[in-house]
């Protein structure tokens, strides 16, 4: 019986070992010694709850799904009705071409040819890498059009949380302001985080523990590094995993935080998800951090885990 993810891509690296299905180019496995880096899921299940995927050609959500760029209407589908909202792009349900493999690294592409929800022609490409200390992820798009595209990337990555769970959890985010969403998840402001709830949790008040402080939030305001790195520390307390850094390069401005509440009750507050961005939620109509892509233009970004221990 063939994998409802299409073909399984392993590499390993020393003690890591991480798989990547055909469908989405989603990360279904990430592990250091058998103990999870990542919430994953079983071969012979879809991935649910964003577990794992890549977030194009637009991260998080489009208000009705509909929206203007250069001079074309589009629709995208509801993908998230009760919210009257299209999620998370178009990538995460294609098969991915497989394009070179190797024992610690695997490069997969595809190309989005138009359609209502996208007009566009895009080629994208995304490498994943396991290193010494942990992975690094590459992604590339590229206009094959005759006429300017928008594009925004994102990755649903959760860290599992282990035995304490998402309370038990300590977090640094490393960020100085989030936006203010209303009961649909689309932006309406933003604060500071200094003395608010999630200032703690932001790495402004604290780092600190999540506790029962619930979450499905953008965080930006980024801290960098001299680099223009930034990087985010979760803190599980425990084992050989017990600190994961991510860390992002320039282009992602923006990172969305999410505790699981609003998935099946088995699945609460396992992991947290925690997704660069390289543009808000409904951006492809505010327009903010929408990157704009001219005809044969390329853009690249990187992220990726830092893992202290295997240092």
């Amino acid at each position: 019986m063939s994998s409802r993810s299409g073909a399984q891509y392993e590499i390993a690296h020393g003690r890591q070992r991480l798989v990547v299905t055909e469908v989405g180019a989603t990360v279904r496995s990430y592990e250091v010694d058998g103990t999870p880096v990542f919430w994953g899921f079983d071969e012979d299940e879809m991935s649910t709850g964003g577990r794992g995927q890549v977030l194009a050609p637009w991260p998080n959500r489009i208000d009705a799904g509909r929206y203007e760029f250069a001079g074309l209407v589009a629709h995208a589908a509801l993908d998230e009705p009760d919210r009257n909202n299209a999620i998370h792009g178009l990538v995460r349900w294609r098969p991915f071409r497989l394009v070179e493999a190797g024992p610690a690294s695997v490069r997969l592409d595809l190309v989005l040819r138009p359609e209502p929800g996208y007009p566009f022609d895009l080629a994208f490409q995304v490498d994943y890498e396991l290193v010494d200390d942990g992975l690094v992820v590459r992604s590339e798009a590229t206009n094959l059009g005759d006429r300017p595209a928008p594009f925004g990337l994102g990755f649903h990555d959760y860290l599992h949380a282990g035995a304490v769970r998402v309370d038990g959890v300590e977090v640094d985010l490393g960020a100085s302001r989030r936006l203010q969403l209303d009961a649909r998840l689309l932006p309406v402001g933003e604060e500071d985080v200094a003395g608010t709830p999630y200032g703690a949790v932001a790495g402004v008040d604290g780092p600190a523990r999540v506790g029962e402080l619930r979450l499905d939030d953008c965080f930006t305001g980024l801290r960098r590094d001299a680099d223009g790195e930034w990087h985010a520390t979760v803190r599980r307390g425990e084992g050989p995993l017990d600190e994961i850094v991510i860390w992002a390069d320039q282009a992602f401005k923006w990172l969305m935080v999410f505790t699981g509440d609003s998935l099946p009750e088995s699945h609460r507050r396992v992991a947290l998800a925690i997704e660069p961005m390289t543009c808000p939620p409904n951006a492809f109509n505010s327009g903010e951090g929408v990157i704009e892509l001219k005809p044969g233009e390329r853009f690249a970004a990187a992220w990726g885990i830092r893992l202290p221990a295997l240092g």
